[in-house]
């Protein structure tokens, strides 16, 4: 039997079990546990700590330790729907990431929409005291987060607020617009078809902005007819890119607003014996893998840049001097362009 007592295991082991079987005081082992350097303990006496440490399994209590450091080396994210999405998930990889990279934990929690669970999360994560917030949502637009959320520096993610009063990690449409519709004046396009969607939000505006900048910084002239809007499913986009294939003067490209609208398009371009690209290319929008890349033939597209936003935002907080508030810049992240062969 060993001459040093052994705790009983009916309970989670304790720093004073530690100490008593290391053979120091409690105090000791909060130093190591620490590492603080000021105090004067031998290389031996450290390792008799660890080796107690271990061989209990004790584990310090993580609150407590941020009480006292004023640390919780925690972030938290709340999302709408970030969580459940395939493809907004890297988000979540983006920020996981980069909170890893500085020995932080991300702490996740997906709200499906639900103002009271994003209330109850929130609380959670004040009470936890997280060092930062990051708050998504999967589509980008205006939001009105909780009061509290200013209780802690927080970045938003893929939304805004109308007053910009919060700092915002947002996707650049008005560059992703312009660089779906540059791809194709480059190829020798004049004539570019535009199907956008009907309901009002910023990729919208935002889009069409570029798509009208590009035309103009090369040239060439915004023609009504060829800008058309439906609503962002794959029948509505198979019909007006017939009606747009029925001019007399048809395009020669369609850029999409999004990869879903993108499928309508190819299925009606070649239902009317055309061909992708020889007679009429094909832009999407948001890099939708599971459909750009299997579409035949596969689908040139802009990338929403998720997991950029989701490692910028987390960039940011970490960035923060202890004290002080992100100040309220609205960042746009570029959307780059993932080409394919349909142009």
């Amino acid at each position: 039997m060993s001459d040093q007592p052994h705790p009983k295991r009916n309970r989670p082991p304790s720093m004073h079990d530690v100490a008593r079987l290391a053979g120091v005081s409690q105090t000791t082992v909060s130093f190591v546990v620490n590492n603080v350097t000021s105090v004067a303990i031998s290389q031996e006496t450290r390792d008799r700590v660890w080796a107690a440490i271990h061989a209990l399994g004790w584990r310090p209590n993580a609150m407590a330790r941020s009480l006292r450091t004023r640390h919780s080396q925690t972030l938290g994210l709340i999302s709408d729907e970030v969580v459940t999405s395939p493809y907004a998930v890297r988000m979540i990889l983006g920020a996981q990431e980069a909170a890893w990279a500085n020995r932080q934990m991300l702490l996740v929690v997906n709200t499906s929409g639900r103002s009271d669970i994003e209330q109850t999360a929130l609380q959670f994560m004040l009470e936890r005291r997280v060092e930062g917030l990051i708050y998504a949502t999967m589509y980008h637009h205006e939001v009105t987060p909780p009061a509290d959320l200013k209780l802690v520096s927080t970045v938003l993610v893929n939304c805004f607020v109308a007053d910009r009063s919060l700092p915002a990690i947002i996707p650049d449409e008005v560059q992703g617009g312009y660089t779906a519709t540059e791809a194709l004046i480059r190829r020798g396009h004049r004539r570019i078809a535009f199907i956008n969607e009907i309901i009002p939000m910023p990729a919208l505006f935002g889009r069409l902005e570029g798509y009208r900048r590009a035309l103009a910084d090369y040239g060439l002239p915004v023609d009504p007819t060829l800008v058309r809007s439906c609503h962002s499913n794959v029948r509505d986009a198979f019909t007006v890119t017939r009606e747009l294939l029925e001019y007399t003067e048809r395009p020669t490209a369609i850029f999409c607003f999004n990869d879903k609208m993108a499928m309508g398009a190819y299925d009606a371009i070649k239902r009317m014996g055309l061909r992708i690209p020889q007679d009429v290319a094909v832009v999407g929008f948001d890099n939708l893998e599971l459909i750009a890349a299997q579409l035949y033939p596969p689908l040139t597209t802009v990338a929403l840049p998720h997991y950029e936003m989701g490692r910028r935002a987390v960039e940011l907080l970490q960035s923060l001097p202890a004290g002080e508030s992100l100040p309220p810049i609205q960042h746009y992240i570029p959307c780059p362009l993932i080409e394919r062969a349909s142009i």
